[in-house]
């Protein structure tokens, strides 16, 4: 059974809140040194760039604020060349990018899915 567009976008949100709860109350400096946090982090925002890549093309026609190729590339970045992963840019973008793709990506996701 292939599931849809929603269930991806439902993945996307829910991974992106919790990217952003886990960076809550750090600093860069802390991140630099937390492991623990680190692969959190990291493991939360693979899982958004890999149901990003899964999200139709006709949705992602759609919804041209959401910097899909880069929300894809994160993701082959952080899986596939995980030994050259920059964790500057990585907290940028928890820091920056996630808080802004989090309200585009609730737009989308119908209501009833979140619960």
């Amino acid at each position: 059974m292939r599931r849809d567009d929603d269930a991806y976008l439902l993945d996307m949100l829910l991974a992106a809140r919790e990217a952003a709860a886990f960076a809550d109350g750090l600093t860069f400096a802390e991140l630099q040194r937390d492991r623990m946090a680190q692969r959190a982090i990291l493991k939360t925002g693979e899982t958004v760039g890999e149901a990003a890549s899964r999200v139709g093309a006709e949705t992602k026609n759609a919804h041209p604020e959401i910097p899909w190729s880069k929300i894809v590339g994160m993701r082959n970045r952080l899986v596939h060349e995980y030994f050259r992963v920059n964790l500057a840019r990585v907290w940028e973008t928890v820091e920056r990018d996630i808080p802004r793709l989090i309200p585009r990506l609730e737009r989308l996701v119908p209501p009833e899915a979140e619960s």
